[in-house]
């Protein structure tokens, strides 16, 4: 698809100002337990907006793992619930984002630029090493802040009121902050995330998906990091 760039960002973008709104509604008329977590969503949708229209290096990327994070949950409703409308429109509009936001001509508005490029130090590898963590953390998030801010989880926020509860997203968040600023620590806090998950929400399926999100996240720089650290280079 590499004609029609400017018209697949703008669609891109006008489906995640479209789920941004509609979690902000949601959490301004929702009742205050709710609120938080439903606000919280809406924040994730109007960073990757803002990230799409202003052409941040690694906006493409966060949306990119956002679509996913919804394509998947929407597969996933389907199956348990049947093709429902508003799960049909929740995966189409999602898997849209990711597949319209794909491709090299439209790397070239973000991260195919020479300027962050050059900035960085990056070649090619290096990109492809940071866009593959940056998608993956992405599509974490959403899990890592529902499960922490849902009233319905039982080890939440919301319903334990231990701020145990918010060290995963805590750490997830830091981390992918840190990623995209090219800072090595990330990394090791998007494990620890990972590892946080566990011990806080226990084995569940929620916390095993979370948790291998966020090791794919940290997969790319395995090898370059444990080579540094044998060779001391």
């Amino acid at each position: 698809m590499k004609a029609l760039v400017g018209e697949r960002r703008a669609i891109a973008a006008a489906v995640l100002s479209f789920y941004g709104f509609v979690y902000l509604l949601l959490g301004w008329s929702a009742p205050a337990e709710w609120s938080v977590l439903l606000s919280a969503i809406a924040g994730l949708y109007g960073v990757a907006f803002v990230g799409v229209v202003a052409g941040w290096f690694w906006g493409r990327w966060f949306a990119q793992g956002l679509g996913y994070w919804g394509l998947v949950s929407g597969v996933l409703g389907m199956w348990q619930m049947g093709p429902e409308p508003i799960l049909v429109v929740l995966t189409a509009s999602h898997a849209l984002v990711s597949a319209f936001l794909a491709g090299e001509a439209m790397a070239a508005g973000f991260d195919g630029r020479a300027d962050w490029r050059a900035r960085y130090h990056l070649d090619d590898t290096g990109v492809q090493r940071l866009g593959k963590s940056v998608v993956r953390a992405a599509m974490s998030l959403p899990i890592l802040i529902m499960w922490a801010l849902a009233p319905t989880q039982p080890g939440s926020l919301m319903a334990s009121a231990s701020v145990v509860a918010l060290l995963p997203a805590l750490l997830g968040v830091a981390g992918l902050v840190a990623v995209i600023q090219l800072r090595t620590w990330g990394l090791f806090a998007l494990a620890a995330a990972g590892v946080a998950m566990i011990a806080v929400a226990g084995v569940s399926l929620v916390a095993l998906a979370a948790a291998a999100l966020l090791a794919a996240a940290v997969a790319p720089f395995a090898r370059p990091i444990a080579t540094k650290l044998a060779t001391g280079v």
